[in-house]
């Protein structure tokens, strides 16, 4: 630019300025109602704070002004501080909002023909998105000798303020004759860190640290803050002695379980939220604690030590049920303080690097997006409706989504919310504020109650676009965010199942020789756990987590054992190791041989051993924090949370059971034991042995066990297929049974087509024989391979269970075989034994009215027994006397 342009714009801007500097200039309105009205913004969110002053009836100063930068921000003015008369608002001045202020001051015109009567409310409002940053009330105020000021004080204003760090302040509040100070700690953290601050003991000769008094502010897992009281008597975390003892950085209540909680943590909590990433925690703490043995008395006259820190918070437990601070990591420091004195070193808000703290819902393939509607508790964007939309029980949840990836919706918020798929970060039908908008999903139809859910199905394309929103049609702001993302875990694997609680879902793809796995939390957490076991001890554990350095990791190990020495580092074969915690939630992937290829004597991890036709154990864990040897492994790296229950993952049926099914197995093989072990069998001897009954008892018995039978055996299969939820074809017991019901299904259909017997006398024909060959074989073949079923039922319900019982119970089955074989061997000797006898006696005496049933057909004597016995048509005894 041109040394006289730069100058002319200067000039401009200066003029701009100085149109700002003086209120009274063209300002004609006489409402002086509201001169000298003083208040503080309440912030809402973009950590906005200032001081608001009315200077006449056209204008008012702004000083001391902090916020972050939004993207269309105006002043913004009311009817109210409600959701309705805020969202029907309107725009009262030109000057527009759009960067980052720190600590500035300035003077706003209000538009031409608007005076303070019409304005009840004044916003500093994001127009696009309809968002509140901060605002005054006008009419909360109180007139004192011509001076007007708002009576109620936000909680995020105290009086003094100083610099920890760069992202972490104190800010605090002292009255002279005050028995209590107020303080309030604000840091730009995670949600699951804690800020602390407290005195360092006076008489401490050694590191502050020891016996310091400090107070630990967080947010727990349903999004409340806490502020309690700690006390420091190690450099360490929170430990428990086998005698009961803590030691380290615990709260004071269990120091001393005897004394009443009020009496020792005297930290009273006044006010908490969390806005762009930004903890901010107020509270109350007593100069004098009653406490003596672990709070320390501040003397607000005399410099003192004070000490703080910020770190990570581990959940509670079963062993400490209290939210405990971690290692700080470095991040702590000690400074001298006089709480009477006044100071302010804090200029401009402070900016987080990660400001959404919303819950983050991944839709896949499978699982249904569960839409509801309940209060609006923590909603990311205010103002907004009493009542929001729930996703999948989570209050207006960032909803992430993969393009080509079909997802389905269970809608059931209400038949007063309809939810669409739109551009308009607000929604409510965009066209009713003269706005235009994209509807990518949804309309008047989607819309549903829990009793009678609406179920459709989305499929984002590759022109939707990154980012757009869910709401309802009828209301705005009821919704968030839907990220929109190429590809993804339901996309790279073939199978997906969610494991026990639902908690962590658990994704595969098997090949020839190996398996592809992958795990996501559902919950935020330091590590992600799985193991294959039927519990935590005897399994392969495949542990997730975020290194030291920033680094994803993927750890292998085999537990023998309940403590942190039975854990052992192992060296499996994995391949296409990742590992990301993104917003806190861990997901892991891998690639492992089905059989590994090592000394199964010398390394554990040999015997881990992935068999597809066999249900795979899966169980899983998350904690706070993991170290990156087991060396290492001390309670600190206890789960808070685990599964509680194996899940059987049939890695060839793409599904999971999460019930026992030993019983089922157990009745199922118990009636195929009665079928093929007994009356089957029956049957078939019955045909083989009895024939030598009088009239056709035989031929009865046989139909009736074979009927018998092969209903029970129907029932067992029946049975089976509708408790494991289909079959596995590859499986060697599946295939053996299959073979045995098609043999023995086999039977009745050609017992309805055999040819006629033969009329006594008379030669049975060559069709009949041919039929009663292929009827026996038939029936003996169903029963070996019914046999054979038995057999690799009872190994594959060892291999599933691993139960010791099976292993006598597959020998108390050699041994029932055995005895019938033993039987058949016996019955066969009698009936060599009755055969021989009758040929011998033919010389003496001959039997007629030979039928059908009386021959045995397969009998090697049958041609000539025949021969013998067609000479007579009649019942004939002829006696000899034995000395002719």
């Amino acid at each position: 630019m041109a040394p006289n342009g730069f100058f002319i714009s200067c000039v401009i801007l200066g003029f701009i300025h100085f149109s700002y500097s003086d209120p009274g200039l063209g300002c004609h309105s006489t409402n002086s109602s509201f001169f000298n009205f003083t208040s503080q913004f309440t912030m809402v969110q973009h950590q906005l704070r200032g001081l608001f002053s009315v200077l006449d009836g056209c204008s008012f100063q702004v000083s001391q002004f902090d916020m972050l930068s939004g993207c269309d921000v105006h002043w913004w003015g009311a009817a109210g501080d409600d959701f309705q008369n805020l969202t029907n608002g309107f725009i009262i001045s030109d000057l527009s909002l759009n960067q980052t202020y720190k600590n500035d001051s300035f003077i706003v015109q209000l538009r031409d023909n608007l005076t303070w009567d019409q304005i009840k409310v004044v916003a500093v409002w994001d127009v696009p998105t309809s968002s509140d940053f901060g605002h005054v009330l006008l009419s909360n105020y109180s007139t004192d000798g011509g001076m007007n000021s708002s009576t109620v004080q936000p909680p995020t204003v105290l009086r003094n303020c100083i610099v920890l760090s760069d992202t972490y302040r104190m800010l605090w509040s002292f009255e002279t004759g005050n028995d209590f100070v107020e303080i309030a700690l604000e840091a730009a953290i995670a949600i699951d860190g804690y800020m602390a601050f407290g005195w360092a003991n006076p008489d401490a000769s050694g590191s502050l640290m020891i016996g310091s008094d400090v107070v630990v502010a967080g947010f727990d897992d349903d999004g409340m803050p806490f502020a309690h009281d700690y006390c420091i008597t190690q450099m360490t975390e929170c430990t428990k002695n086998q005698d009961g003892t803590v030691q380290g950085v615990c709260p004071d209540t269990i120091y001393n379980t005897s004394v009443t909680n009020g009496l020792v943590n005297d930290t009273n909590l006044v006010y908490g939220h969390r806005s762009d990433g930004v903890s901010f925690i107020r509270y109350r703490r007593p100069l004098q604690s009653n406490d003596s043995k672990y709070d320390i008395k501040v003397d607000p006259k005399e410099n003192m030590v004070v000490i703080w820190a910020t770190g990570s918070l581990k959940p509670p437990d079963s062993i400490l049920p209290f939210y405990l601070p971690q290692n700080h990591g470095g991040n702590f420091r000690h400074l001298t303080l006089n709480i009477s004195e006044h100071r302010n070193d804090c200029i401009g808000p402070l900016d987080a690097v990660d400001k959404e703290d919303q819950d983050l819902v991944i839709a896949d393939k499978k699982d249904p997006i569960v839409i509801s509607s309940g209060p609006a508790l923590h909603y990311p964007n205010p103002p907004n409706p009493l009542k929001v939309l729930y996703i999948n029980k989570k209050e207006a949840p960032l909803l992430r989504v993969e393009r080509g990836v079909p997802v389905k919706f269970s809608i059931q918020a209400g038949h007063d919310v309809a939810l669409y798929i739109t551009s308009d970060p607000i929604g409510g039908n965009a066209t009713l504020r003269n706005m235009s908008e994209t509807i990518y999903f949804g309309g008047p139809e989607a819309e549903g109650v829990p009793a009678s859910p609406t179920e459709l199905t989305w499929a984002p394309d590759r022109n939707t676009p990154d980012l757009v929103y869910y709401h309802s049609l009828f209301m705005p702001k009821m919704g968030w965010k839907v990220q929109v993302v190429d590809g993804g875990l339901p996309d790279m694997y073939n199978n997906i199942v969610a494991l026990d609680d639902q908690q962590v879902m658990f994704f595969w793809t098997l090949s020839e020789n190996s398996i592809s796995i992958a795990a996501r939390g559902e919950k935020k957490s330091g590590y992600l756990a799985i193991g294959f076991g039927r519990g935590m001890v005897n399994s392969y554990v495949y542990v997730g987590y975020i290194d030291e350095s920033g680094g994803g990791k993927v750890s292998t190990y085999w537990i023998d054992g309940r403590d942190a020495s039975n854990l052992h580092a192992t060296q499996e074969n994995l391949t296409y190791v990742r590992c990301k915690s993104e917003n806190s939630i861990i997901t892991l992937e891998f690639t492992r041989p089905l059989n590994p290829s090592c000394d199964r004597k010398g390394r554990p991890e040999c015997n881990n051993i992935i068999d597809p036709s066999t249900p795979l154990k899966v169980i899983w864990a998350m904690g706070a924090q993991w170290s990156a040897t087991a060396s290492n492994l001390t309670e600190r790296n206890m789960h808070f949370m685990t599964s509680k229950r194996p899940m059987s993952v049939l890695l060839m049926h793409g599904s999971a059971e999460a019930e026992d099914l030993w019983p089922v197995l157990a009745v199922h093989g118990f009636m195929m034991f009665l079928a093929w072990g007994i009356l089957l069998p029956g049957g078939i001897l019955a045909a083989r042995y009895l024939k030598h009954m009088k009239d056709d008892s035989w031929f009865r018995i046989h139909v009736y066990m074979q009927r018998s039978g092969l209903a029970i055996v129907f029932l067992g299969f029946l049975f089976a297929v509708a408790e494991l939820h289909g079959l596995i074809f590859n499986s060697l017991h599946v295939i053996f049974g299959l073979l045995a019901i098609f043999l023995a299904v086999a039977q009745p259909i050609n017992a309805y087509l055999r040819p006629k017997k033969p009329a006594n006398g008379e030669a049975a024909s060559t069709k009949r024989i041919i039929w009663e060959y292929i009827h026996v074989i038939t029936g003996r073949c169903g029963f070996g391979f019914g046999v054979a079923a038995l057999f690799s039922g009872m190994k594959h319900l060892g291999s599933r269970y691993g139960d010791e019982n099976v292993h006598g119970l597959s020998w108390a089955l050699i041994l029932w075989f055995l005895v019938i074989a033993l039987f058949i061997v016996y019955l066969e000797y009698r009936a060599m034994n009755r055969r021989r006898g009758n040929v011998l006696g033919q010389s003496n005496w001959v039997l007629g009215n030979n039928g059908e049933e009386g021959i045995d057909l397969l009998s090697p004597n049958r041609v000539s027994v025949e021969k013998d016995n067609v000479s007579s048509d009649r019942m004939e005894v002829q006696l000899e006397p034995m000395n002719r």
